[in-house]
């Protein structure tokens, strides 16, 4: 029996069926999967597809997970991670995504390196362990400063170029960003890096390792590294102008390997350039493995020393996770770099 002038009444327990609006919700939410330059090239086909499908049959869990799996594909990809080596922008994209590995891993290597340097002004080392990682570290932390700077010099040409051929489109940003986050953290650095607890200790004659005004930059660039989040009560007793610096100082490093990957991403480095950067990103690559080597014999094999300088805690296990993950990341985008040499570009031309 009908209603007069209306469809069949819905049976007991049967689900309502689904409205166009509804459907273009669901299937915004899946689009949401890919990246955005996925989206912007793709999304309005897919979209339609979807759009099909899920009115045919609105509950189906294996296209949500087909949907799912394929977008994070497409995610990694679009940082040089998987799929095919896609020839320059391949190459521009897995720099970029090393980039921001380099970046974690500096991170909490300097945050690593300068716990050390400070046992190491009041102390000798504790170990031979120690020692040796002291040595390992430290040369692989200059061997990757000077690395950032030669990858950097041709980088910021280029962008220099660009801006006076009005050709800057989409790099103002980027360029700003890592500016401003830079200038943060030089001042930053410098006035926190009055505080190093290092101060005042001896120059023990290996210690030129370890010069006390980069010792005490580098600790106070990396202060929100520390196991005293986990401690509320012990952090409240910080004075108010470190615990803004040890929150502001991870966003400016956050800011600045953003920018600087997103400069690298837009740019259009010539062939040369590209593959200069590839040499000097699989360079950084073996610098960060002989740096997680000398952290590695330290937090496995170093002892106390004297007054409680130079031991390991959970901070240094958890550190160690992070550099491995941001090496195997990092040498995962490196290795799929793959520019077209200048010479094949010249011929396309």
């Amino acid at each position: 029996m009908t209603a007069a002038g209306g469809a069949p009444p819905a049976a007991a327990g049967d689900a309502p069926a689904p409205t166009p609006g509804s459907l273009e919700r669901r299937a915004r939410r899946l689009l949401r999967w890919y990246p955005g330059s996925w989206r912007a090239r793709y999304g309005e086909e897919f979209a339609e597809l979807l759009l099909a499908e899920l009115a045919e049959q609105p509950r189906a869990w294996r296209r949500t997970v087909n949907v799912a799996h394929c977008g994070l594909t497409a995610r990694l990809a679009a940082a040089g991670l998987a799929g095919p080596p896609a020839g320059t922008a391949g190459a521009r994209a897995s720099l970029g995504t090393l980039t921001c590995s380099l970046a974690v891993f500096l991170t909490f290597g300097t945050a690593m390196w300068a716990q050390l340097a400070v046992g190491w002004q009041w102390a000798p080392p504790a170990t031979t362990a120690t020692a040796v990682a002291m040595l390992v570290m430290s040369g692989s932390l200059l061997f990757l400063a000077v690395l950032a700077l030669l990858a950097a010099v041709p980088v910021g040409w280029v962008a220099i170029m660009a801006g006076f051929r009005r050709q800057a489109r989409g790099l103002r940003t980027p360029a700003l960003l890592t500016g401003a986050a830079s200038l943060v953290l030089v001042i930053g650095g410098r006035h926190f890096g009055n505080g190093w607890p290092g101060t005042g200790g001896h120059w023990w004659p290996h210690q030129g390792l370890a010069p006390g005004g980069i010792a005490a930059f580098g600790w106070a660039s990396t202060l929100s590294v520390t196991s005293y989040w986990a401690h509320p009560a012990t952090l409240a007793s910080f004075p108010p102008a470190e615990l803004a610096w040890m929150v502001a100082s991870p966003v400016a490093l956050l800011s600045l390997a953003t920018g600087a990957a997103q400069l690298v991403r837009r740019l259009e480095l010539s062939p040369r350039v590209l593959a200069f950067e590839t040499r000097i990103g699989r360079a950084a690559a073996a610098g960060m493995t002989a740096f997680l080597a000398g952290a590695l014999c330290w937090v496995t094999q170093a002892g106390p020393g004297p007054h409680g300088l130079f031991r390991t805690g959970d901070i240094d296990a958890a550190g160690l996770a992070v550099l491995a993950a941001a090496l195997a990341t990092g040498w995962l985008a490196i290795s799929r770099a793959r520019p077209v040499p200048p010479a094949r570009a010249a011929g396309q031309q």
